[in-house]
């Protein structure tokens, strides 16, 4: 390894060491990893001369490594559900469904367990779990029950559940636009195995929470006898609202066909609902999670560093090398190795690196579509090993700090390593079925 390299590891390290201690904010924690990048001295030789200089990633370059779609799903979703939000949309929904279950709790987490996972198919990841969130909070809170359970189990689910398509979560875009896998694809591959995956998933929910959730019967009674319909704020936003959803669902799902990133379609959408929504746009933009935003742009430039520094590179040609001509193997390998790095990294440079990787060996006459699956399943189910191994975990984890139920890292990962794990060995057992 070489000295940059070297460096820009005992950053990445550090950057990790401080958000899992959480001695400090972890937007805090990556913009500092960031700026150390930016500014830490190198030592360089040429021609006998020796010259200091600033500066492990330059600048210009840092700002590759930002992925900018993804910020812009981020805010224009979050823009949107801000408007949304004041029409009373989402207590509605949260009250008529806890209504339809006689308000058990165990019923309630598994209805939004189910519909955490359809809509992460159908929408990205993000887009679900910041319309979830307030419903989950406004349920918990009339039940007065502890939402963190609640924000877990939907974490997991939102992973889960956009893994079975191409436009669920973004290492399956990124693959599907490399490979010309289409949107059937996925769903002829992927989705079988999520629907097994999502099952058992359930199946631990019950083990892990199901006789913890307990709800006195004063508040029981209280939530049966509330009228969704009074939760209506504005009804002229709320259809706005509804009918918007549905127009960007439909815009998400076909976005291949229009040719457009994800970002522009959530920012348009943000866009429209603020000039038709008519709210106060100050306190609209209030509602954005900005240290989410924040630490997405810092870790993107971390992870960069050492995208740029040649060590993400260097692994990923290990992995293929090591387990050259042995398919089963390297689909084992390329699974697991997805799985582990996603949940440390963000899944989006750590794939971004291996499809030149699988593309090359592709080309030499290997065949390659194997891995591609493999890569897909680790990368979008490893999300679930840790608070910040996919957006979602991070703006869901973010509301629920917002709203004074900490969800902390360590108490994240008791839940979400176990998950993974399982969820990995039933794809590792599945691809080698299929493939092997």
């Amino acid at each position: 390894m070489t000295a940059v390299q070297i460096i820009a590891l005992v950053i990445f390290l550090g950057v990790m060491v401080l958000i899992v201690s959480e001695k400090v904010h972890r937007t805090v924690a990556a913009l500092l990893g960031a700026a150390l990048l930016f500014i830490f001295p190198v030592l360089s030789t040429a021609d006998g001369v020796t010259s200091v200089s600033l500066g492990i990633l330059p600048f210009d370059a840092a700002l590759e490594h930002i992925d900018f779609n993804t910020l812009g799903v981020l805010v224009g979703m979050m823009l949107f559900v801000s408007v949304a939000k004041r029409s009373g949309l989402f207590e509605f929904v949260a009250i008529k469904a806890a209504k339809l279950v006689k308000g058990d709790p165990w019923l309630i987490m598994v209805a939004l367990v189910l519909i955490t996972a359809v809509l992460s198919a159908l929408l990205d990841n993000v887009t679900t779990v910041l319309l979830i969130g307030p419903m989950t909070f406004m349920i918990c809170r009339e039940l007065k029950l502890d939402p963190v359970p609640f924000f877990i189990t939907q974490i997991i689910a939102s992973n889960v559940g956009g893994t079975a398509t191409l436009i669920g979560d973004p290492p399956n875009i990124m693959i599907g636009s490399a490979t010309g896998l289409s949107f059937f694809d996925f769903i002829a591959v992927d989705a079988p195995i999520v629907l097994v995956i999502l099952a058992v998933t359930i199946l631990g929910f019950r083990l892990l929470y199901g006789r913890k959730l307990k709800v006195e019967p004063e508040y029981l009674e209280g939530i049966m006898q509330l009228d969704e319909n009074e939760a209506i704020v504005s009804r002229s936003l709320f259809i706005k609202s509804v009918v918007m959803i549905g127009v960007v669902t439909v815009a998400f799902m076909l976005h291949g066909v229009l040719h457009l990133e994800s970002s522009v379609i959530a920012l348009t959408a943000a866009a429209i609902m603020m000039l038709l929504g008519r709210q106060d746009v100050e306190e609209v933009i209030l509602g954005v999670e900005w240290t989410t935003i924040g630490f997405f742009g810092g870790l993107f430039i971390v992870v960069g560093g050492m995208v740029e520094t040649g060590l993400i590179d260097t692994f990923a040609h290990f992995l293929v090398t090591a387990t050259q001509g042995q398919m089963i193997l390297a689909i084992l390998v390329v699974l697991v190795a997805s799985a582990i790095i996603s949940a440390i990294l963000d899944n989006i440079p750590f794939v971004a690196t291996m499809i030149p990787v699988l593309l090359t060996m592709g080309a030499s006459g290997v065949d390659v579509t194997p891995l591609w699956w493999a890569l897909s399943l680790g990368a979008c189910l490893g999300g679930n090993g840790t608070l910040i191994g996919a957006s979602a975990n991070v703006v869901l984890s973010g509301i629920s700090n917002r709203e004074g139920y900490p969800l902390t890292f360590l108490h994240f990962l008791k839940v979400g390593v176990p998950f993974m794990l399982i969820s990995i060995v039933i794809s590792g057992i599945y691809l080698v079925l299929r493939f092997g």
